[in-house]
């Protein structure tokens, strides 16, 4: 993010971006402190299934559980979501650019959150909340343009990274197992099926990104046999 250097670069570079950060922080901080925000906000697949409050599959990701869940989503969105919409020239990557990173954003919120609508969709008792499946969408677009000069890592592992491919890979197997596994109070599922309408809306917008994608990879691989 060389060229993002103070709030008005962000802001003139990344307009979709910032505005989805800053309302996202604003929403969240407002409904720590109301009750009633919460409960018109967050999404309940009992009454989505049954045609109510159907807008809540995007309203529910602008509503956080608790400040430590808004600050981990928001700080993963803050080190991805810039560079997907305006780019990062160091890892020679122009950007999706900007509606179509609003494309990305809204389309995989709504689709992260329908596969936990039609599995609960008889559990009155389930409710869900948080940007985590739209901000999967954004990681994953973002590890198609750069699978391999991309590296992620782990927050609670400094220091150790790899290639975004690698780390996307584990990621799918880790979210899946937890959504089987079902023992905490994350909606793995969104996490899961957001990285893949990530992807997938990135080949629609972007057809020519999975021989991008491939050629990096194959280039990566052949790499080490020089």
């Amino acid at each position: 993010m060389n060229d993002l250097n103070d709030l008005q670069d962000y802001i003139r570079l990344a307009p979709v971006a910032s505005f989805i950060f800053a309302f996202t922080m604003a929403t969240s901080i407002w409904a720590f402190y109301n009750d009633n925000i919460y409960e018109n906000l967050i999404l309940h697949p009992y009454s989505v299934s049954r045609g109510r409050r159907v807008y809540t599959l995007i309203s529910s990701g602008f509503i956080h559980a608790d400040v430590m869940h808004l600050a981990f989503n928001m700080l993963s969105y803050f080190f991805f979501a810039f560079q997907l919409e305006h780019g990062n020239k160091n890892l020679g990557f122009a950007g999706i650019g900007h509606w179509q990173f609003g494309v990305l954003y809204f389309v995989s919120l709504i689709l992260s959150d329908l596969p936990s609508v039609y599995k609960h969709r008889n559990d009155s008792w389930y409710h869900s909340l948080g940007a985590s499946g739209a901000i999967s969408a954004v990681i994953f677009s973002f590890i198609m343009f750069n699978p391999i000069t991309g590296r992620l890592g782990l927050m609670f592992l400094p220091g150790i990274d790899m290639p975004a491919v690698i780390f996307g890979v584990l990621y799918l197997v880790y979210c899946n197992y937890m959504s089987k596994r079902g023992r905490d109070n994350i909606n793995h599922d969104a996490h899961f099926f957001g990285a893949l309408s990530g992807v997938l809306i990135t080949i629609i917008l972007y057809p020519h990104s999975v021989h991008d994608f491939f050629g990096q990879i194959k280039g990566w691989v052949q790499s080490f046999s020089h």
